[in-house]
């Protein structure tokens, strides 16, 4: 290295040495020697923060020297004085005059420091900083490492604990709305992010399993889709302090979730999902149902379910594009999932095997069991066993009979429960071919995507006094998601790549004659 350079490092690292000392000395001091582990943590982490700002200062000052004495051996002369050399923008237009010291803030995960670099002009265009580019800066005051950390706070609790974790942590370097616009822009190629990305290719005998669902989530009221709008403007209250029997609060907005999973077949029989009336005896353990494995998620609370279903659909055959692998979609039974999940595989021709989830089918018992029994009635228990074994075998239809003639006798105002499961189960009798299911080792419960609901909406959408705008709660939707599926080192690489090239565009600046 040049002697100019090596004594500009010795200068602007001096700070940071003289820090350093100053470190060392406190803690070899005797004085120390009394202190408490926790006092020493608190000296440590706070000089610490402080000497690992003054490094990265530093070392930004350390570029910008270098950058100012390589525009002075390009023949450049001070501020505003004109050269042979030039420096190309990204419009094909050359700046030949260049302005030393130009300064701006960067909040980092260690503090604030100053980025110094020279501009370079030309006469009704903008200016060009090639060490912006070279040090690929964001378009606003915050790096990219902070706006990483926001999304890893925000993602689990409230935008207030977020903010308060990075300030404990890195000092106050930025707010709480710019935390949630920092959160919003790290979103925002997540879709882009698995559309180009390939799956593992997986055997042809595994289980291609697909499930969707839907959740409502609390929104502001110009966040509300125009329907539900005008349903709370219409809405009338008979109570002032809460609503009434059938009123709805017309405040949330459904978001659409689909979950997607690879499983090995394992084949059961119907004692292997219910235990015979009477519980089992031991003798023999019941037979494990698929394991799920390579789980995606995705969901939308902006898009329709009929977006978030092709979604699903992409990323299956993605996994399969020939379509050589059984595609198991499993569903809670409503019928606008059930005709968008039709369209949908009709538009891709694929052959899908639509399961209707066993554990809804099994609360509509239970729901028609106290139809005929007495609360807390043990024989309701055996009773709902009986009638779901039968429909684990195969004989829906039977089932169907049996409870209407099991209700002829009831009265009409205590038929509702079993009424209702005879509905359910005479609409999705297509669908409730658990003993084929079973034979083929498919799964028939939708534990996955219910488990989904529950991580990415009410654990973080659903908490205590939220009420989310559309931009917000997709994004913290999408990147939960993104977190769940194990993505996020992977995406944060193309979400930086993508960044750079709209900021600094593909343009290479550099020193022309």
């Amino acid at each position: 290295m040049e002697p100019y350079c090596a004594d500009a490092a010795a200068d602007v690292f001096a700070a940071a040495i003289g820090t350093f000392n100053c470190l060392l000395g406190q803690l070899a001091d005797p004085q120390t020697a009394s202190w408490t582990h926790d006092r020493l943590e608190e000296v440590i982490e706070q000089q610490g923060r402080e000497l690992l700002r003054l490094l990265l200062q530093a070392h930004l000052d350390l570029r910008a020297l270098r950058e100012q004495d390589a525009v002075a051996k390009a023949g450049i002369g001070g501020a505003g004085i004109g050269g042979a050399a030039a420096v190309m923008g990204a419009d094909g237009l050359p700046r030949r005059r260049v302005e030393m010291r130009h300064h701006r803030l960067l909040a980092t995960v260690f503090g604030t420091v100053t980025v110094t670099r020279c501009a370079w002009r030309a006469p009704g265009l903008p200016n060009v900083y090639p060490a912006d580019m070279a040090l690929s800066l964001p378009a606003g005051r915050h790096s990219h490492g902070l706006a990483r950390l926001a999304v890893a706070e925000a993602v689990r609790g409230s935008f207030d604990a977020a903010h308060a974790a990075i300030t404990a942590r890195c000092g106050n370097v930025l707010g709480k709305r710019q935390l949630q616009r920092l959160v919003q822009a790290a979103a925002v190629d997540i879709d882009a992010f698995y559309q180009q990305r390939t799956p593992v290719p997986r055997t042809r005998d595994e289980l291609l399993v697909l499930s969707c669902d839907a959740k409502g989530v609390v929104m502001r009221p110009e966040a509300l889709r125009p329907a539900t709008a005008k349903a709370a403007a219409r809405a009338t209250r008979t109570f002032r302090t809460r609503l009434a029997a059938g009123q709805k609060s017309c405040r949330k907005r459904m978001a659409t979730l689909g979950a997607l999973y690879d499983a090995e077949p394992a084949p059961r029989r119907p004692h292997d999902v219910i235990a015979l009336p009477g519980g089992r005896t031991g003798e023999r353990k019941p037979r494990p149902g698929p394991h799920a494995s390579g789980k995606w998620l995705c969901g939308s609370v902006i898009n329709d379910p009929d977006e978030v279903i092709a979604a699903l659909f992409d990323q299956a055959e993605a996994r399969d594009p020939r379509h050589a692998r059984p595609w198991i979609m499993l569903v809670d039974g409503a019928r606008h999932q059930l005709d968008l999940i039709h369209a949908e595989a009709i538009r891709r021709s694929a052959a899908i095997n639509i399961v209707i989830d066993f554990i809804h089918v099994i609360e509509k018992l239970w729901a028609g069991a106290w139809c005929l029994h007495r609360p807390a009635d043990p024989a309701a228990e055996d009773w709902v066993a009986t009638h779901a074994l039968a429909l684990l075998a195969g004989h829906a239809r039977q089932v169907i009979t049996d409870l209407d003639t099991q209700a002829a006798h009831l009265p009409a105002d205590r038929r509702d429960g079993i009424d209702t499961c005879i509905r359910y189960l005479t609409d999705h009798a297509e669908f409730l071919r658990y003993d084929q299911a079973l034979a083929a080792g498919w799964p028939i419960a939708t534990g996955v995507i219910e488990g989904a609901c529950r991580h990415l909406i009410a654990d973080r959408l659903d908490i205590t006094g939220a009420r989310w705008g559309l931009a917000g709660a997709e994004a913290i939707l999408k990147l939960r998601a993104l977190i769940t599926n194990n993505d996020l080192p992977e995406y944060w690489r193309h979400h930086l790549g993508q960044e750079h090239q709209r900021v600094h565009g593909q343009h290479d600046y550099g020193l022309i004659a």
